[in-house]
């Protein structure tokens, strides 16, 4: 049974296969839709798949000419036996002849006497094609025994998440599990928690957006869905509702900047008070990018306001009634333009008569100007961020950008609902369509991405989360937290002996502080900056269906006149609040240089020709926000040069040992040199695996030696550390991650290569191999991107080391030698050389580089430059 968006490929794909197999025509090719939301997406995506259809019209007797392949597209509420007065209703005689029927959501009247009798007579003479994620819940709540197994015998393809998920397919997910109901104040620690966890979410996806393109992510949203949005319970005799409380969160969260800067402290030490039923704290590990980042949280506290909020200070909520869109309230931050979250409802009085009588102090407004907000929701260039509504979400609304979710009003009845609200936010594009997460891919892939990959599901009280893993449970889904075993690392300490070297930075050089930069126009650096409106469509060729994405706008350099227009003053105070989030106290900015870097400073804008000449008020703000996008990626091009330029001048080689931070990964404390861990992350089902890696625990040489034996990892006696974990589907994660099949492939070829050479071709050398680290622990070098190969060999002898830094990986994607910094990373490493050297006193080590291509070479002579 696909979910979502799957459905409709299937329909489609059944549609051109039964025109290009069936002999005898059809009378009438019909969707029948549950609902008009659902009609009208069909419509749109059967558009951009080149597939004829049209909403059934009686009034043109359902005839469209000669061609019967076009869909006529009806919804189910429509279908009647007869027809008796005006309305819009159908009746079923309206399709005489022989049908092709698709059903989108079948379990909608799988338990109806009523459509059940339509649908016979509709297909008595044709085929039809029922699709539905959640026919399981649907028929075990209809509790008739005929109807299951009339089922039973007519499904062609049972695919349940389970499956869908074992497979690779849709992203990962984490259910935050309370042990009880908790107090108001834990509440909003636990909603602070997930705001943390968006927040990182949305940074990594603004950081590393060239590195993400390939992988076809969205921009992370953060939904708050239930039931129904305006149930009020009362509590301490007041009236009150979930979304209530959110809405009093987010005020909070705007208004109170020490109470949340205390929130976050206590998020990042592990210390929340909020703890699993296993006694663990639930944040206890969590937010690696965040810590990474090196703010403190006072600016991590500016950063969320101005990524998640729009805003530059804190203030407090303004909640505003959309005039010209029924049932949307947009919230938007004091001081703010911009709207940053959109309430979704019926009725808005009624919630705005609980925030008028609340003592929040939320500020109540009237927009009378703008349109609807929920339809420009997809937009690449949006600037909501938090959704808040009802079974809006559950069928009919298509999105990739859900990546936090928060449920609302789930109870007893709503299985078939909470089974399809998990299929909304686990959608995935994923790399080359394949909707594949990439822990599910091949090849190496940008770090952190997992967090972009999965879903993390919390509840606004507890017992709804209760209902939620309920239903996941019976359909087979993990959720129960993965288990988190430490696996003791072996380190090699006679290798250390040898006196291997590594490049590092000298100890207690630091240069954010030992450096002052000024920003200047600098015409060597050039930019492309990529605004343009993306669009992702489905188009039929003769092999079939094929994905297509559009990009469309202008390429080229704003003319002076538009520069004119620009508020200089205002994106120099932007400048200032992005060095700030970024850290960068370091950096002096003069406002009369921002002109003159778009004046001398060569760059290619790629938008609409709007933000070029712009005519309204509407473009003259994204003409300022693309020269504000210009002036920021100048920035991070700036001082990623700056950075290098001043490592170049300040590596030495500092011997390798256990406090280097290719060594001391995941250790408990300093003063344990010998225990370092790899954190083993297994789904409580792998029972078996779980054992294998427990017993191990206890036999040490076992799990150095061994290969396999349940735990996939590789021996290789010239690994500075083992065991050397592998990556053999999913069935595990680990810290350092596995080893990829390209770098497992590399580390055995060296293995058999060591060991039949080394007695002839390699007689009086030694190697020695070390798998390399990614940010803030391996050795990378400063380029284009922070590039950090992911081994490092070395070979020794009585007179020299040869340090060789290696990277496995296919080359499909690569650019061209002349714009590819890894593959020449080879030619900057003579000079470096040569500098470290004299800069250590050393003349005895040689650096060195090579890509090992794991695209064949007939593939890669077509390819590469």
């Amino acid at each position: 049974m696909a979910t979502g968006s799957g459905k409709t490929l299937i329909l489609h794909l059944n549609y051109y296969q039964f025109l290009h197999y069936n002999q005898e025509p059809f009378d009438n090719i019909l969707l029948i839709t549950p609902n008009e939301g659902l009609s009208e997406q069909h419509l749109a995506e059967f558009s951009a798949s080149g597939i004829p259809a049209l909403r059934f019209d009686l009034n043109c007797g359902g005839l469209w000419g000669d061609s019967e392949h076009i869909v006529q597209v009806i919804e189910i509420t429509k279908l009647v036996e007869e027809k008796r007065g005006g309305g819009v209703s159908v009746p079923v005689e309206a399709f005489e002849g022989r049908n092709l029927i698709f059903v989108d959501e079948g379990h909608k009247g799988s338990g109806g006497e009523a459509w059940r009798k339509y649908r016979d007579a509709l297909g008595e003479t044709g085929f039809t094609f029922e699709y539905s994620a959640t026919f399981g819940q649907a028929l075990s709540a209809a509790r008739n025994d005929p109807l299951t197994a009339e089922y039973g015998k007519a499904i062609v393809f049972d695919y349940s998440y389970r499956y869908f998920y074992g497979d690779g397919y849709g992203k990962d997910y984490r259910i935050l599990n309370l042990q009880d109901e908790t107090d108001e104040a834990k509440t909003d620690l636990l909603l602070l928690g997930n705001l943390l966890s968006f927040y990182e979410q949305q940074r990594l996806f603004d950081e590393q957006a060239d590195a993400l393109r390939s992988y076809n992510l969205e921009k992370p949203l953060w939904v708050f869905v239930g039931s129904t949005v305006n149930a009020v319970y009362s509590e301490n005799r007041r009236k009150r509702s979930d979304v209530l409380n959110v809405v009093r969160f987010l005020h909070r969260v705007l208004a109170s900047r020490d109470r949340v800067i205390k929130g976050l402290e206590a998020l990042l030490a592990g210390k929340s008070g909020l703890t699993t039923p296993d006694g663990r704290d639930l944040f206890d590990g969590r937010f690696s990018y965040v810590r990474e980042s090196g703010l403190t949280t006072e600016a991590l506290y500016d950063d969320i306001l101005w990524r998640v909020f729009h805003a530059q200070t804190s203030g407090g909520l303004h909640l505003c009634d959309i005039k010209g869109a029924a049932g949307e309230l947009g919230l938007r931050a004091s001081g703010s333009e911009e709207y940053f979250g959109l309430i979704y409802i019926g009725d808005t009085n009624d919630f705005k008569k609980l925030v008028e009588t609340d003592d929040a102090g939320i500020t109540l407004e009237e927009d009378a100007i703008a349109l609807s907000l929920f339809t420009d929701i997809n937009r690449p260039d949006t600037s909501l961020n938090i959704l808040i509504g009802a079974k809006k979400f559950m069928e009919g609304w298509n999105s990739w950008r859900v990546s936090n979710m928060g449920l609302l009003n789930i109870g007893r009845q709503e299985g078939p609902q909470i089974i399809q609200l998990f299929g909304r936010g686990v959608r995935l594009r994923g790399k080359n369509h394949s909707l594949k997460r990439s822990a599910a891919l091949p090849g190496n892939h940008p770090p952190h991405i997992n967090l972009l990959e999965t879903l993390n599901i919390f509840a606004v009280r507890a017992n709804y989360m209760a209902q939620f893993r309920e239903y996941l449970d019976r359909e087979g889904v993990e959720t129960e937290p993965l288990l988190e075993l430490p696996l003791p690392v072996w380190t090699n300490e006679q290798v250390l002996q040898r006196g291997l070297v590594l490049p590092r930075p000298e100890s207690g050089r630091d240069f954010a502080t030992e450096t002052v930069l000024l920003l200047t126009p600098d015409e060597s650096i050039r930019l492309r900056v990529d605004l343009s409106i993306k669009v992702l469509a489905l188009e039929s060729a003769k092999d079939g269906l094929k994905a297509v994405r559009v990009q469309s706008g202008h390429e080229g350099n704003i003319p002076p006149e538009s520069l004119a227009l620009v508020e200089w003053e205002q994106a120099y105070l932007d400048l200032l609040a992005y060095k700030a989030r970024k850290g960068w106290s370091n950096v002096v900015i003069r406002p009369e240089t921002l002109p003159v870097i778009l004046e001398k400073v060569p760059y290619t804008l790629k938008a609409s020709e709007a933000v070029f000449w712009p005519r309204t008020f509407t473009d003259h703000a994204r003409l300022q926000e693309a020269v504000t996008a210009i002036l920021r990626k100048y920035l991070d091009t700036f001082y990623r040069r700056a950075h290098e330029c001043w490592d170049s001048q300040n590596l030495v080689y500092r011997t390798l040992n256990l406090d280097d931070p290719n060594l001391a990964f995941n250790r408990p404390s300093v003063q344990e040199n010998n225990a370092t861990y790899i954190i083993v992350r297994l789904p409580r089902s792998h029972s078996s695996l779980v054992t294998a890696v427990e017993k191990m625990c206890e036999d040490m040489d076992r799990l150095i030696k061994e290969e396999n034996s349940g735990l996939p990892r590789l021996y290789f006696d010239r690994s500075v550390y083992l065991p050397l974990l592998l990556k053999k589907g999913n069935m595990l994660t680990a810290d350092p991650p596995p080893l990829e099949e390209s770098e497992e492939r590399f580390v055995r070829d060296l293995k058999a290569y060591w060991e039949s050479e080394k007695d002839k071709s390699l007689a009086g050398k030694e190697i020695f191999l070390l798998r390399n680290l990614s940010r803030g622990k391996g050795v990378g070098f400063f380029q284009e991107i922070r590039f950090y190969p992911d081994f490092i060999l070395w070979i020794v002898d009585e007179r020299k080391q040869r340090i060789v830094f290696i990277e496995p990986h296919g080359m499909i994607h690569a650019k061209a030698y002349s714009h590819d910094d890894k593959a020449s990373l080879w030619e900057r490493l003579r000079e470096l050389e040569k500098e470290i050297g004299r800069r250590s006193g050393r003349q005895d080590i040689m650096l060195d580089s090579y890509i090992i291509s794991a695209t064949a070479y007939d593939d890669l002579c077509k390819r590469y430059d």
